[in-house]
């Protein structure tokens, strides 16, 4: 079983953190956006792999939503 970490406000993605093959525990951070000069982490909702990372470092716009990173 997969799950989808969506990105839950519009900004830019900072920084990620994660790559694929990366094991996560739940709470972990996998990435950070900046939204108005501010950080936003977005952590692993499950103990997991990483299996897909659709996001890169310094990506401008990107809309709530957004399935950023899938942990199976």
């Amino acid at each position: 079983m997969t799950t989808e970490v969506k990105t839950t406000v519009p900004g830019n993605i900072w920084k990620v953190l994660i790559k694929v093959g990366d094991v996560v525990k739940k709470d972990d951070d996998l990435f950070i956006m900046e939204v108005m000069k501010t950080e936003v982490h977005h952590s692993s909702p499950i103990d997991g792999k990483v299996i897909q990372v659709n996001i890169q470092n310094d990506q401008e716009a990107v809309e709530p939503g957004t399935i950023a990173v899938i942990i199976e």
